[in-house]
């Protein structure tokens, strides 16, 4: 299905919308990937974590096409909604990183003194 629309837009001579957005999405997910295959393994969770609380701005996007289009369908509003609900755990997710990060430089409390030793210095 897909194929025949793609070569129904390159028939009538000019591309179309979908032919344009398809081709953005195929050329994003090869920069994707060749820029986080360079990212070196002590590098990667920091920026994963970054990069997923940025995209606490495709969820503020979602909710301004969501709330500001009453006429944009039933599937299109699903389809949203979905992307609103993955970008939602996305952000969270990317938090949580960050904080387990943030903890592994924490000092570490010192050790309670045991009962043995406590009492053999009293005496």
């Amino acid at each position: 299905m897909t194929a025949s629309l793609l070569l129904a837009a390159v028939e009538q001579g000019e591309p179309s919308r979908l032919v344009t957005n398809l081709a953005l999405l195929v050329v994003a997910g090869f920069v994707g990937y060749a820029v986080i295959s360079k990212v070196p393994n002590t590098l990667h969770t920091p920026l994963m974590s970054g990069t997923n609380a940025i995209h606490g701005v495709v969820i503020l996007g979602g909710l301004i096409l969501l709330a500001g289009s009453a006429d944009l369908g039933v599937v299109t509003s699903v389809i949203l909604f979905v992307a609103l609900l993955f970008g939602a755990i996305n952000v969270v997710g990317g938090f949580v990183v960050t904080d387990r990060m943030l903890e592994m430089f924490k000092a570490k409390p010192a050790p309670p003194p045991k009962d043995d030793e406590a009492e053999g210095a009293g005496s």
